[in-house]
């Protein structure tokens, strides 16, 4: 065989897709597991993209999706040792692992911006954070507990207007007065089919609630000893971000509605137009430094403002609670269509 014909051999069996890879085969492969903090559905689309179109099995990786719930804990099943990575929703998780020295770590952050929004009727025109305060606000237990402290702090809200938010639009639709917490990728969509109007939305992530959200977390034990197996978990699944944001999505989607049956074409394909628009996965420092990014500035920023607000204490050591080790390698910036 040629030197050159070598060369070409070669490449050809570590170009995947446009970056290069590991080679692997099914006798390689090795098995983890990755648990979701909900139902499938397109905000764990870059995971399900990974498995789909094999993704994972390139960079040597035989990936089971184990999907989340309201009667599900994966996180407990990370920490017993029971599957390899977890879904966090944000870093407030993080924080709040190392104060009841829960033994995880946050290795990647897949949401630049965390998705919480505030929804408004088109007629209030209200277009600033500000000019929420007079309505009536319906907000989660959860909510409560974690941004509506941040906006009490930062913005000076009170909770003398505050509604429960039990997940159902309808007291929001019939209050023309009123916001309603949500997610910017969901709740307008669902609002908009069962009230007819495109509502207001205003997303906290660019107000100044810099939590990063959708983050991928692993046990520290597991970084100490398979180090190479974690970086490869998170490569791929950076690279299945890229596919399931700006490639070719369908097989992703097509697995994600097999497990989720009631998942429909016209969410996921709003979720990922949402997810583009506002630079939920894509923006910020992940532009240079690729999906997945995070610095120890934006995790002070956040940290701090948290201890102004009360939700977690200024005492923890809140750099235990995630590693930059395994990002910022700039790994799938080729696969961002070129502007």
């Amino acid at each position: 065989m040629t030197q050159g014909l070598l060369s070409r051999t070669l490449m050809a069996a570590l170009l995947v897709a446009g970056a290069m890879v590991p080679a692997a085969t099914a006798q390689t492969l090795d098995k983890v597991s990755f648990g979701t903090n909900w139902v499938a559905e397109a905000e764990h689309g870059g995971f399900f993209q990974a498995v789909a179109d094999g993704t994972y099995k390139r960079y040597g990786l035989d990936v089971t999706i184990v999907p989340g719930g309201p009667n599900e804990n994966n996180r407990m099943l990370l920490i017993s040792g029971r599957i390899e990575f977890f879904m966090a929703a944000n870093t407030l998780m993080s924080f709040d692992a190392v104060a009841n020295n829960v033994p995880v770590v946050s290795i990647a952050a897949m949401f630049q911006k965390d998705p919480q929004v505030l929804l408004t009727h088109p007629e209030s025109r209200i277009t600033k954070l500000d000019e929420l305060k007079p309505l009536t606000l319906f907000v989660s237990k959860e909510g409560i507990s974690s941004y509506y402290q941040w906006l009490k702090s930062e913005y000076g809200f009170s909770e003398k207007n505050v509604r429960p938010y039990t997940f159902n639009p309808q007291p929001f639709i019939a209050t023309a007065q009123s916001a309603m917490q949500g997610y910017v990728t969901s709740e307008p969509f669902a609002v908009e089919r069962a009230a007819g109007f495109k509502p207001g939305v205003i997303l906290l992530a660019d107000n100044g609630f810099n939590t990063y959200s959708t983050l991928i977390e692993t046990r520290r034990d597991l970084i100490e000893s398979k180090p190479d197996l974690v970086q490869r978990f998170v490569d791929a699944s950076i690279v299945g971000w890229y596919h399931y944001i700006y490639g070719d999505n369908s097989a992703g989607n097509a697995l994600i509605k097999k497990m989720n049956p009631e998942m429909t074409d016209d969410l996921l394909a709003y979720s990922v137009a949402k997810m583009k628009e506002y630079g939920i996965v894509d923006s910020g420092d992940s532009v240079e430094k690729g999906i997945g990014a995070m610095t120890d500035e934006r995790v002070m920023s956040f940290f701090d403002k948290m201890v102004r607000a009360g939700v977690v204490k200024p005492t923890i050591d809140y750099r235990k609670s995630y590693t930059l080790r395994f990002v910022n390698k700039g790994v799938g910036v080729d696969l961002r269509p070129k502007q």
